[in-house]
């Protein structure tokens, strides 16, 4: 019975340790799967620096497309100081993401620190970085071999230079604002004053008694009366009568008067032309010779002209309505010319206004620059935009692009047919656009030295069959700011875009190659030259490539 006892309790014993282990094991298991998608590592570009110089402190996250990943973003580095947060890069490596975040440190006090870990979090999970220890050196001064100088004097400092392109960009603007409502005001103006305004003989009698209220003629300024008296005549003419009215003299109003009689085209009373003769002599007489009219000559020649005015009113025929037809359609017709008129002269000061701001510009900062703002130049663009740093393959290639280089599918190639383990080519632009990078990393099969001559003339071969014809190619020695030597081929080519085609525009070009024991490395800018921009973007590129390394690499 004791034995049995022993024995269950042996076998209930075995079976919770059974469990016990199955649940250890799951769990191991479960953060090894966790731990194996998301891998955080971190580095410094240097363990040793002189006051006041930047660290620059990478963490470096491989993760699945799903993961969430937060960074740190506060000061969590003391005791060193954060004095840049960089933008997140992001690579791909298969179905895998890589972000790459980066910080800049500094310390101002001399001494050994340690960065602390940093905690990312991924999934809500966290994670730490390992601790890193640096050491901050003081600046060493000799002073019997640094020499000594006086303190200098005060310098003026200039003010800040004018910006006549800020001025421009405000100016242009305003003025065309201004001179728009001008325009319309005056428009409008115009419009109310015709709206306004009476019928001739309606507006020739009121005008007569806004003079006979005035104190013209008590005053003794008579010249200014009689100017006044004739004017409301020749006005109501020129409204009624002749349209020249106004422009003509006292003896042309006359002639044409006596013209219109004759013609039969108003049935002048020829007493009523003589009485209007006679009080506009008589009214020069004033004006010029300065004469003094009998005591009431005035209220009489004022009677006299209103008697004129009713009788020449009595004279004209009314229209026809064929007359009012015509009359409207000329309106109409005058109407549209007048405002084809403005709007061309609106359209024409517009245009004046962007020429003269054009020409201001283009002699400020250059009539090159204006071209480049008016038509657009896209290596411009390219050149002055925010470029992205990345790193593409394996072993990778680091470098700065106008934009970020797009995974292209791998072709069959000459060294495709080596013992190639993978190949990952990243592409930006086409062959025969104004500007086409490619960055191509090739992996083999065992380690391997390599001959950079003989792997330059099959890369060569590869991209003559890609399209570079007529190819001219200079060889060179190349090096990396970091040192890492390779090989350089340069010159030009015509790009062939069809099976019967060939640009007949040159494109230049330069081929940059590296090797190592496991891989080959290999950075191609295809560009149009424009003397300026596309030698910069070429040259930013050249100075920005770092490479991927292996241990063993002996640097070739």
């Amino acid at each position: 019975m004791l034995d049995f006892k022993q024995n269950k309790n042996l076998k209930n014993r075995n079976l919770k340790f059974q469990r016990n282990r199955y649940s250890l094991f799951s769990i191991l298991f479960f953060l090894f799967t966790f731990f194996a998608t998301a891998q955080v590592t971190s580095s410094v570009d240097s363990t040793k620096i002189k006051i006041g110089e930047e660290i620059l402190y990478t963490i470096n996250v491989q993760i699945d497309s799903t993961d969430v990943v937060v960074f740190p973003e506060e000061q969590t580095f003391a005791p060193l100081e954060m004095i840049e947060s960089y933008k997140t890069d992001t690579t791909f490596e298969g179905t895998k993401y890589r972000l790459i975040k980066k910080y800049g440190l500094t310390q101002f006090d001399s001494g050994n620190y340690t960065i602390p870990p940093q905690r990312i979090f991924i999934n809500n999970n966290p994670f730490l970085t390992d601790s890193i220890k640096v050491e901050v050196a003081d600046v060493p001064v000799d002073t019997t071999k640094q020499k000594m100088f006086d303190i200098k004097p005060a310098v003026e400092v200039k003010g800040p230079r004018f910006e006549w392109l800020l001025l421009l960009y405000w100016l242009v603007p305003i003025v065309l604002i201004i001179v728009i409502a001008i325009y319309l005001f005056q428009r409008k103006k115009r419009k109310d004053a015709a709206q306004k305004q009476l019928p001739p003989y309606e507006e020739a009698i009121v005008a007569l008694k806004t003079l006979d209220n005035s104190q013209l003629l008590k005053e003794n300024k008579n010249k200014e009366y009689y100017s006044n008296l004739t004017i409301i005549v020749k006005r109501y003419l020129d409204r009624e009568v002749d349209e020249a009215a106004l422009e003509s003299t006292s003896d042309e109003l006359i002639t044409r008067l006596m013209m219109h009689k004759d013609a039969g085209s108003f049935d002048f009373d020829l007493e009523t032309i003589r009485k209007l003769d006679s009080i506009f002599k008589r009214a020069d007489l004033v004006k010029f010779a300065k004469l003094n009219q009998e005591s009431g000559q005035a209220e009489v020649d004022r009677k006299t002209i209103e008697e004129i005015i009713n009788e020449t009113h009595e004279a004209v025929p009314e229209p026809t309505e064929e007359e009012l037809l015509k009359n409207q359609e000329y309106l109409e017709k005058l109407h549209k010319k007048r405002q084809r008129r403005k709007w061309i002269l609106g359209i024409s000061g517009v245009v004046a206004a962007v020429i003269l701001a054009g020409t201001i510009y283009g002699a400020v900062t250059g009539f090159d620059n204006l071209k480049d703002k008016v038509l657009g130049n896209q290596m411009r663009e390219l050149a002055e935009g925010r470029w992205v740093k990345s790193e593409y393959g394996s072993p990778a290639v680091i470098l700065e692009t106008p934009e970020v280089l797009i995974r292209a599918e791998v072709p069959v190639t000459n060294a495709s047919k080596s013992t190639v383990s993978g190949r990952d080519i990243f592409t930006f632009g086409q062959m025969n656009s104004p500007l086409y990078i490619m960055v191509s990393t090739m992996r083999f099969n065992q380690k391997q030295d390599i001959a950079l001559d003989s792997a330059l003339d099959a890369v060569l071969d590869d991209l003559e069959q890609s399209g570079a014809k007529n190819m001219i190619v200079k060889r060179d020695d190349f090096e990396t700011e970091k040192g890492i030597k390779g090989l350089k081929a340069y010159g030009e080519f015509n790009v062939q875009v069809s099976d019967n085609k060939v640009l007949k525009e040159k494109s230049t070009y330069e081929l940059l190659l590296f090797a190592q024991q496991n891989g080959l490395q290999e950075v191609l800018i295809v560009y149009q030259n424009d003397g300026k921009y596309a030698e910069e973007i070429l040259k930013r590129i050249e100075a920005s490539i770092e490479l991927e390394i292996s241990a063993k690499n002996d640097g070739q």
